[in-house]
Order: structure tokens, then sequence, then C-alpha cells
């Protein structure tokens, strides 16, 4: 028997490695503090993988991570947060056959239109990059007063938002919510499509090598309306963002929401079944997403007079 022959031999013989799908919580990939999993089929119903099951001690082991982070992460330059989310569509970039492959088993797409839905994820990455030393012109400045006074506002984050993913979006959509509270200093806890959440769960991967630092985003799997309910209620998470839920869930978070007065995203008008599915991801994002979650401080201070004849800067 020749060399090849052996080679082939064994290959064929060869076990499938079937690849563990682990939480991303703090920058480490625990599993699911339940021990439960649950199956993830593809759009004809045949098993993909098994997903952890988050329960709440997961989701508040992930805010107590995004609230650790937040110091740091908000504290950073705008345009050092812009290199980190650009080297983020750089790792996307490398392995983007592994994500074409899951959005296309997770959607029920052909691989021609998934690879454009991940070309697409990987530009909105980079056009929220290209954001996050810009948001500050056009949501803050300089305002007019009637006294020697400089009046000025800017943009500061909101804090801990926790964020539904998109339903039926797995990648495009997911991103097109992370992305955003993030490129303005806040840290996010994420709970992926309950249906779809493998490109999810893989994209804590790419954010685990990438410059992100741990914690800044957390991605949990499960049942989004188990794992919503208690960040709705947390007192430490300042905002929610309801893209994933649906109109009668949405509605319940939102009274949650109101004890602690948190900001809230409410689902757009094509968004309101929690569905997405009559969304359209591709469209330009536009800002509303990235001034959502910022709060405007303003500071006043006197001019001052520069000399005897009262002139003033």
């Amino acid at each position: 028997m020749s060399e090849r022959e052996s080679i082939n031999g064994s290959a064929e013989r060869r076990l499938g490695v079937f690849k563990t799908y682990k939480l991303y919580v703090g920058g480490k990939f625990p599993r699911s503090e339940s021990g439960r999993v649950y199956e993830v089929t593809d759009s004809k119903g045949a098993w993909l993988a098994n997903a952890p099951q988050s329960s709440r001690k997961d989701a508040r082991d992930a805010v107590v991570a995004a609230r650790k982070a937040f110091g740091g992460w908000s504290g950073a330059t705008a345009y050092n947060r812009g290199q980190v989310l650009y080297r983020v569509a750089e790792m996307l970039e490398g392995r983007k056959e592994q994500f074409v492959r899951e959005v296309a088993a997770s959607e029920g797409l052909s691989k021609s239109k998934a690879a454009a839905v991940v070309d697409a994820a990987i530009d909105r990455w980079v056009w929220y990059a290209g954001w996050t030393d810009k948001i500050g012109q056009i949501s803050g400045g300089a305002n007019p007063v009637a006294g020697p006074f400089f009046n000025l506002s800017t943009p500061e984050p909101t804090g801990v938002v926790a964020v539904l993913a998109p339903q039926k979006s797995s990648l495009l959509g997911l991103v097109s919510v992370i992305a955003p509270v993030i490129a303005t200093g806040n840290t996010a806890v994420v709970i992926a499509s309950a249906d779809a959440p493998l490109p999810a769960l893989s994209l804590g991967e790419v954010l685990a090598t990438s410059d992100v630092p741990g914690g800044v985003v957390n991605i949990l799997s499960g049942a989004t309306a188990e794992l919503a309910a208690p960040l709705a209620a947390h007192q430490d998470v300042n905002a929610l963002d309801l893209t994933g839920a649906g109109a009668e869930l949405a509605k319940e978070l939102e009274i949650a929401a109101a004890d602690n007065l948190k900001r809230v995203l409410r689902p757009q008008p094509a968004e309101a079944d929690g569905s997405d599915a009559s969304t359209d991801w591709l469209a330009a994002p536009g800002t509303h997403r990235l001034t959502a979650f910022l709060e405007t401080k303003t500071v006043w201070h006197p001019t001052g007079a520069l000399g005897a004849s009262g002139s003033s800067y």
C-alpha cells in the first residue's frame, strides 16, 4: 500500500470533529452555569449544533463583566475605539468562509447570498469604526448663551446596555446593533437570536482575538424572554435595545426598565413582531443607533476678561 493510499484510507476513517459553542462573558468562554444546552437546527430542521442555554446567573455575571469593563472602555479615546472596531473587521475578514457557512445554514441562504451578507457585516463594522471620533461633532457643540460664558455640550456613553439581537438576521443584524453601542463607549450584554445563535457565538471568538477588552461585549444564547427579564429589571443595566423582542415582550420589558429609568430603544415598526423579517439590514443605518445610548453633558465656564478695556475671550 502506497503512502498516499494509506493517508486517504485514514481520512475516510476519521471521526467528525464537532465544534463546541460556548458563551462569551468577560473575555472568556464559559459553559452555561445551568449546564443546559439546546439543539440548533438549520432552515430545514437538520441538526447543526448544541448551543448553551444561558441562565439568569449567566446574565447577572455578564452585567458584572460589562460594568467592570465600562470605565476603561469609556475612558479610551474615540480614535482608539475606532482602531479597535476596525481590527474586529479585519478578523472577520480573515474568517469569512466560516461565517458564510454559518449564516447560510442559520438563515437558509445560498452560499452567494450568505457571502454578500457577511461582506455587508464586515463593511458595517468598518462604517461604525469611522464614526467613533465623529459622532461628537453632530451630537455636541458650543451653545450660544446670553452672558460671558462658554456653554459646551458633549456626548457621553450611557453605561451598560442590554441588547436583544434580531431574531432572523443572525450576523448582519447582530453587528448592526452591537457596533453602535460599543463605538460610543458603552459596554454590552447581548442576547443572541434564539433560533440562530451560532454566528453570534462565533463572533465572540472574533472579539476575543481582536483588541476588544474583555467584558466590553458579552454574548449569551438561549431563550430571549427568559434572559431579557432579569436584565430589564437589573439595577446596574442602564439601557435596553429591544430590537429582537416581540410587541408583548417589549412592553413587559419597558415596564421593568422604568424602575431605574433605563434608556429604551424600541423596535422599529418593521421589527415590532420581533421577527425582523421585513427589516432591511442592508440599508444605510444612519446615526440613530449611535445617539440612542448617549447622554449629553453641558458645561458652563466664564470667559474671563483679558485687560482693562474689558475685552474677553
